[in-house]
């Protein structure tokens, strides 16, 4: 970017150049951090979505061309348009689409193309997958000679206390942490933590982030509440398109970043939250509750079967009964001062307020605080 000025017949020109972000498996989260870095004059954005092994052209037809699909369905390459480069939302925005298999290698092409200077993962895996894709991705930073910043993909709770909450995090990402600590070498990388993302307070054509019934108290379709627990429970929640600000922040700062970054929108209990839905809505919202030795006794019940969605859901009513989804505020408030001092982040009450009578995804307008 280049800016002049005319001042006693002399013409200043400065020259500022952009970093370049590149984002890994941008989904509901990522297409906000797409639209913050989109609307900040400091960077340029590119997105690594993962390509589709095309199948030679004799085995496109019949019984062979299903051997190939199945002997081939982790292989990848760049041949195959994925589903994302398809998407308007990423061509209506221009946003470049670099195609990989997520082996380092790959990855590593991108970014020294690019001239990337951070990776930002939203890969939301729940199997050893994610483990060996966020490695690859690491791999690639340590080979860059651009890129010296990864964040990988976790928006938890306390992972400091709770490492291994909620269980299939403890599996995933919990063991990737800790590889970050004993080989990231000179490449900077943090964890951002936020509780539970605030937009599932609201209706789903008004945020990217998609419903999730089985795990969030709330049902909103339904109008109705499950309290996991007492209800007493503390909790945390953040907007996503405030998740996102936090993220440019981080991504434009020259401090440091610390190995775990929280973030926060308002402390409390989903009693309290009930109270303020309720209430702002106007409407009672009709009960069921689960006890908490009911939930940790189906939990521990179904240890080995920590991949089928239902147990997973469960899970997060552990994770939410435990404490665990709550950031700590002291370590939250020390590091809004010294990362997010241009931020704002909404309380519930703030964000219905915002959301009232607004069509679209358009809580928070881009840019903004």
């Amino acid at each position: 970017i280049e800016f002049r000025s005319r001042g006693a017949g002399i013409v200043t020109i400065m020259t500022v150049s952009r970093q370049t972000i590149a984002l890994a498996a941008v989904g509901s989260m990522g297409k906000f951090v797409c639209e913050e870095l989109l609307s900040d004059d400091r960077f340029n954005v590119v997105v690594i979505s993962r390509g589709v092994r095309r199948p030679p052209s004799s085995f496109c037809r019949g019984p062979q061309a299903v051997l190939f699909l199945l002997s081939h369905h982790l292989c990848y390459s760049p041949l195959l348009l994925t589903q994302g480069q398809r998407d308007p939302w990423f061509t209506s925005r221009d946003i470049p689409i670099h195609v990989s298999d997520y082996s380092s290698g790959s990855v590593l092409s991108v970014l020294e193309e690019t001239k990337a200077t951070a990776l930002l993962s939203f890969l939301n895996l729940n199997d050893e997958r994610y483990v060996t894709i966020h490695r690859a991705f690491l791999s690639a930073c340590l080979a860059s000679k651009t890129c010296k910043r990864l964040m990988p993909s976790e928006y938890c709770g306390d992972v400091e206390r709770y490492p291994d909450r909620p269980r299939f995090y403890g599996t995933t990402r919990e063991p990737f942490r800790k590889i970050l600590k004993a080989e990231a070498g000179d490449v900077e990388w943090t964890c951002i933590e936020n509780g539970w993302f605030m937009d599932y307070f609201l209706p789903k054509e008004q945020s990217y982030m998609k419903p999730v019934p089985d795990e969030f108290p709330i049902n909103l379709d339904a109008w109705t509440a499950r309290v996991r627990g007492t209800g007493d429970e503390p909790q945390s929640w953040t907007l996503a398109r405030e998740v996102g600000k936090a993220i440019v922040a981080l991504c434009a700062t020259e401090k440091e970043w610390e190995p775990i970054t929280y973030v926060c929108g308002q402390w409390g209990t989903y009693n309290e939250a009930i109270k303020t839905m309720e209430s702002f809505y106007d409407r009672p919202i009709p009960k069921t509750y689960t006890s908490a030795q009911e939930i940790r006794d189906y939990v521990a019940a179904n240890l080995d079967n920590e991949q089928v969605y239902a147990v997973q859901a469960v899970m997060c009513d552990e994770w939410s009964i435990d404490g665990a989804t709550v950031v700590p505020k002291e370590t939250t408030l020390r590091q809004r001062e010294k990362y997010f001092a241009d931020c704002h982040f909404s309380t519930l009450e703030e964000v219905l307020q915002k959301a009232k009578g607004v069509k679209g995804v358009v809580v928070v307008a881009a840019g903004a605080s």
